[in-house]
């Protein structure tokens, strides 16, 4: 074992959690560009937007300046329930792979929805509380963020409808009863019980569901239940600022030691883990403090970042959600059934597609045998079994500490490791069972989803 003082967890103190949330567009040049409203081509108002989500979240949502966003009391109560979270040293990853890299992972599953979730999860529901509303709906993909909304829900006493994408839902059907334990109506999208879900199960009757299914039939659940609004656990502005305290948590315990990391990786389907994570980090490179390579991982079957392009698209397959400019696949893509995680949405957050498209970090596309790969070495060597969305991050993290070997460069290296793996063992039997295989787009199947893209003018 390497001697070394700095141990294998690092944890902060109560006292020392963020106080506020940490906004990384106040930082950037060129920021992301405004949401439009699909009738108009125009960006959309705060009052329009208020029509969807909660006053406080659109403010959140608006705000490209202002840069420390106190956290509510009563949130940063409710994360001392599970935070602050570990930052870990890998030591037996490390001489498993017999690497001169130091690796470090901001370990996020430790509590009951097992995964990041529900640092946006509290906060939404309380701006929804506090607003006086009856209940939110959302949707979910691999079930975290619908396990972490049912939790925050039931802590402040608030209705909970979820829309889970339907091969998920077959999946997954242990994550599916925690949300229902938690007193969620957890339903398979796309439904009957929507008008969207139906159009799109005529249309495609054979569907497993996407992201973008889910998300339409969600928005237009809260806009026909008086006192309903919607919420959602990634991509947009006011989910990534939540998530920063993954981030500063990160940071300060590695100031604590004064170690630097060099490359930072974050799994990559929206946005809410990677943009979290890298906050603080980003901040110091945006103006300029400190420079850092940093690395978003995808799976080659949903390739936002490494093959969609950088357009306005609808947020949904329904195309009743408001226009984003990120980097999408198109609205209409649907990941094959195949697809084992979470991650599974066509397009990337805004903040994050900006950052992208100006050069700011990097993206790779790793396919999903050698993710799982990934992640039962770590489970061998570290004790933790991961989620497959967190595998992403690992194998991207083991193979840059396999070059480290190479070269005998000391690299250290960040990774987040967004949650536990526990509700996805069908994933991991089809993976030990040699059942699982790597379902890759073709161009042509990009090219048919990427061509119905909007038609937005240039504002």
């Amino acid at each position: 074992m390497k001697n070394e003082k700095i141990p294998y967890k690092i944890y902060l103190s109560e006292d020392e959690l963020p106080r506020a949330w940490y906004n990384l567009r106040s930082d950037m040049k060129q920021k992301p560009a405004p949401l439009l409203n699909p009738g108009t081509g125009q960006p959309l108002s705060a009052e329009e937007l208020s029509a969807v989500f909660c006053r406080e979240l659109v403010e959140q949502e608006l705000d490209d300046d202002t840069a420390l966003i106190p956290i509510p009391t009563e949130i940063r109560d409710f994360y001392k329930m599970y935070r602050p979270s570990p930052l870990v040293r890998a030591y037996c990853l490390e001489q498993a792979l017999d690497t001169p890299a130091r690796i470090y992972y901001k370990f996020e599953g430790n509590n009951t929805s097992g995964s990041h979730k529900l640092n946006s999860a509290i906060a939404q529901a309380y701006y929804a509380k506090r607003q006086g509303l009856r209940g939110v709906t959302t949707e979910t993909g691999a079930g975290q963020w619908g396990t972490a909304l049912s939790m925050a829900c039931a802590y402040l006493g608030l209705d909970c409808k979820v829309f889970m994408v339907k091969v998920s839902y077959e999946q997954k059907p242990f994550r599916r009863e925690v949300m229902r334990t938690y007193g969620a109506q957890v339903t398979p999208s796309p439904s009957n019980t929507t008008q969207v879900g139906r159009k799109i199960l005529a249309e495609f009757p054979d569907t497993t569901g996407s992201l973008g299914c889910a998300i339409s039939e969600a928005v237009e659940a809260a806009a026909a239940e008086p006192g309903y609004r919607y919420v959602l656990g990634s991509v947009l502005n006011q989910v990534l600022l939540h998530q920063s305290v993954i981030g500063l948590e990160a940071k300060a315990a590695l100031d604590k030691y004064g170690v630097k990391p060099d490359l930072i990786i974050g799994c990559a389907g929206g946005g809410s883990n990677l943009g979290g994570l890298i906050a603080p980090f980003m901040g110091e490179k945006l103006r300029g403090e400190q420079d850092y390579r940093i690395l978003a991982v995808e799976p080659a079957s949903c390739p936002s970042f490494t093959r969609g392009v950088f357009a306005y698209d609808f947020c949904d397959t329904g195309m009743i959600c408001p226009l984003a400019k990120m980097y999408t696949l198109g609205s209409s893509f649907i990941p094959s059934a195949n697809h084992a995680g979470g991650l599974r949405f066509h397009g990337m957050s805004p903040v994050l597609s900006q950052l992208y498209h100006d050069g700011f970090l990097e993206a790779r596309a790793v396919e999903q045998r050698s993710v799982f790969a990934a992640a039962e070495q770590f489970a061998r060597c570290e004790g933790i079994l991961p989620a497959p969305e967190s595998a992403h991050a690992i194998r991207a993290a083991i193979d840059e500490a396999l070059a480290c070997r190479e070269t005998g460069e000391e690299k250290t290296i960040l990774f987040g490791l967004t949650g536990t793996g526990y509700f996805d063992l069908v994933a991991y039997q089809k993976y030990n069972d040699g059942q699982m295989s790597d379902t890759i787009p073709t161009d042509e199947e990009l090219a048919r989803s990427i061509e119905a893209l909007p038609k937005v003018p240039e504002i």
